[in-house]
């Protein structure tokens, strides 16, 4: 099944759910919950969740403008049509509910601007990290904290390859095969593998967190494809595992969004983040160091945070107001991924002789890059040098890294991974 499906799939249990519940959410709410209508594509396919197909449109905007509407869901996903669609929905002073990361990470702030100017509710708890409540307590919970950090495994289908190459010695090819046939890849997994779909959602965390406009663009990303055996197998000699992270910062007057895959210590929590599972730790000034942890994905998962979403606005309308806004008021700048502060783990085929390592070191400090530990493996007339370093700009981390590769003595640049989960500042 597809990303996709399974969004469609959530939201034939969000309809399920409120007819089979609806008592119960009448209760919670105040009022019953009513299914006005269903926009789909193809009225005609099956669905696992019988709808009256008298509900059933093609005519999306139709159903959006309809004055019985009061509550709109939408999980399209993509841009167009569903910036319009939600746009035409928060100016007419509907509530929206969506799950469309991709959207929030390219124009949320054209959409939090016309639900402020309307006085409309814009909730979004599914974009990002599935059921887990992450997004709320961010907007609500630490609104009067200063969060610092937020650090996390947001991609599920990167998780799993990952993990499969780390418990069970798979390439990434196979491991990729393998999340397929179980159904947490897509056919054409570019949009995960890349990276993609975890800097959309790092740019709406960002957003939240350090209450300033983020976008996808702002976003440095790398994905997992080139993560190799011999990468998982320096890790673990190290007494780390390798994830995708995805960074946010506030520090040095702005923020630094970044993904990429990442060493951390099998200490810290995140490293016990098994198969697709999502966990987002969040490092605040009061309330110290929070862990979010669950399923990332999903139709169910989906459907739990959308409906949860549907409570909470459809509570406001019965009450007359509207639920706390996405500030933007602190309004800092990007920062470029150079001005990043990070570790690097570098592998490097050398000759076997005299005088090499002290000629890498010397490359090192024409850099300002301090070495905290090396490693060194005979083999035969060339040997491989294993350099973790001490934290420094990525900048001058990237440019040691180029100074290495064309040195004399250096007869490959084999591998490079950042080291994260631990300061030595």
């Amino acid at each position: 099944m597809s990303v996709r499906q399974l969004i469609i799939a959530a939201l034939f249990a969000v309809i399920g759910a409120v007819s089979a519940q609806a008592a119960d959410l009448a209760a919670r709410i105040g009022a019953p919950l009513e299914v006005a209508g269903v926009a789909v594509r193809r009225p005609g396919r099956a669905r696992a969740v019988a709808v009256d197909p008298g509900l059933i449109t093609t005519d999306a905007m139709a159903l959006v403008s309809r004055d019985d509407v009061d509550i709109v869901v939408e999980v399209i996903g993509g841009i167009e049509p569903a910036r319009s669609l939600l746009l035409t929905a928060l100016r007419a002073r509907k509530a929206v509910v969506t799950a469309n990361k991709a959207l929030l990470a390219e124009d949320g702030m054209t959409l939090h601007s016309a639900a402020r100017s309307a006085g409309a509710d814009l909730y979004y708890e599914a974009s990002v990290a599935g059921a887990i409540p992450l997004l709320r307590p961010l907007r609500e919970s630490l609104a009067g904290d200063a969060v610092h950090r937020v650090l996390g495994i947001v991609n599920g289908t990167t998780n799993y390859i990952l993990d499969q190459m780390d418990t069970s010695g798979a390439g990434f090819a196979d491991a990729l095969e393998e999340a397929q046939a179980l159904g947490y890849a897509e056919a054409d997994p570019t949009a995960d593998v890349e990276g993609f779909d975890a800097a959309a959602k790092a740019a709406i965390l960002a957003q939240l967190a350090f209450h300033t406009p983020v976008s996808a663009a702002d976003v440095h990303r790398e994905g997992i494809t080139w993560v190799t055996p011999g990468d998982i197998a320096s890790a673990r000699a190290l007494g780390h595992v390798v994830k995708l992270l995805a960074i946010c910062e506030r520090g040095n007057g702005g923020v630094s969004v970044r993904v990429h895959p990442a060493m951390i210590p099998r200490s810290h929590p995140l490293a016990g983040v098994r198969e697709a599972y999502n966990a987002v730790f969040v490092e605040a000034e009061s309330a110290g160091r929070l862990m979010f942890y669950g399923a990332g994905a999903g139709g169910v998962p989906t459907a739990s945070a959308v409906l949860g979403d549907i409570v909470a606005v459809a509570r406001n309308r019965l009450a007359g107001t509207r639920g706390p806004d996405a500030t933007t008021y602190a309004d800092l700048p990007a920062l470029p991924m150079g001005q990043a502060r990070t570790r690097y783990h570098i592998a490097l085929d050398v000759a076997d002789k005299p005088g090499v390592l002290a000629r890498v070191a010397e490359a090192f400090a024409r850099h300002d890059v301090s070495i905290q530990a090396v490693r060194q493996e005979g083999r035969g007339d060339d040997a491989q040098l294993v350099i973790v370093t001490h934290t420094a700009p990525d900048a001058a981390l990237a440019s040691c890294v180029t100074d290495l590769d064309t040195m004399d003595v250096v007869r490959a640049v084999a591998s490079v991974m950042r080291v994260e989960g631990e300061s030595d500042e």
